[in-house]
């Protein structure tokens, strides 16, 4: 019964202080990575252009605040006999929704604008063993971004400040590996595919890596996300999820 008694007061303790520490990252950690749409093998034309739009749905590192954006993105790719490359470019404007921070805070904010530019690179070897199916064993997918805006202004503010943990990090740089199968469908001009991703945001990691316990931030240094692609005619739609969801519609030109 003692040992009970003293472990109740201890865990609201420890609720308490989770609850007044405040973690903020880049507005697009773990969100910056995006499929990036490819010719088939066995596609007549075996370079396009791909232009899309999509939104984003996101979560603080503490899962209180909520991030939304929309984004534009335009890349180009090219098959090749057992590899294919895409790049491009895109830029995201951006909402940060704050539902942690209390109103009695000297740094309380209803909502803050952030926006990134960047560009994106992407590569598989494949292998196709019928008419219809290329397996993309092993890519890679990186991505540059730069960020701007009042929210990447106010993390740099509080930096330092009591019970805040920030990441002020405006250039990111993120990497990882792939594996993807793509197929054509039984409809006429029907593509589909499905991609897993693996990799990280290089640089310093640190409040991602908290050993102290001292405050909760559900993101980690691994980035994991899954990807399903569908395109219908020159028309394609994206979902991609992890710590995220994203959503885009496009064309190939």
């Amino acid at each position: 019964m003692k040992i009970k008694f003293y472990v109740i007061p201890l865990v609201i303790a420890g609720f308490f202080s989770s609850c007044s520490d405040h973690v903020y990252g880049p507005a697009l950690h773990h969100s910056d990575i995006a499929y990036m749409p490819k010719p088939m093998s066995m596609d007549s034309t075996k370079s396009a252009t791909y232009l899309s739009g999509g939104v984003v749905l996101d979560f603080s590192n503490n899962l209180s605040d909520q991030l939304t954006s929309g984004q534009l993105n335009i890349s180009e790719a090219h098959t090749f006999q057992n590899f294919n490359l895409a790049y491009g470019g895109f830029t995201s404007l951006g909402n940060y929704e704050n539902y942690d921070l209390e109103k009695d805070n000297p740094h309380y904010f209803k909502n803050k604008f952030f926006g990134a530019v960047g560009g994106r690179l992407s590569g598989n070897f494949f292998i196709n063993t019928d008419s219809r199916t290329d397996f993309r064993i092993i890519g890679f997918e990186a991505v540059y971004s730069h960020e701007f805006g009042d929210y990447a202004r106010f993390r740099k503010a509080v930096t330092g400040d009591p019970n805040f943990y920030t990441d002020t990090r405006t250039e990111l740089f993120t990497g990882g590996l792939t594996s993807e199968i793509v197929f054509h469908g039984r409809k006429p001009n029907t593509e589909m595919g499905f991609r897993a991703f693996v990799g990280k945001t290089f640089g310093n990691d640190n409040i991602y890596n908290n050993t102290n316990n001292n405050y909760v931030t559900y993101k980690t240094p691994t980035n994991v996300s899954f990807a399903y692609f569908l395109q219908l005619k020159q028309y394609f739609f994206v979902v991609e999820g992890g710590t995220y969801v994203q959503f885009r519609l496009g064309l190939r030109l």
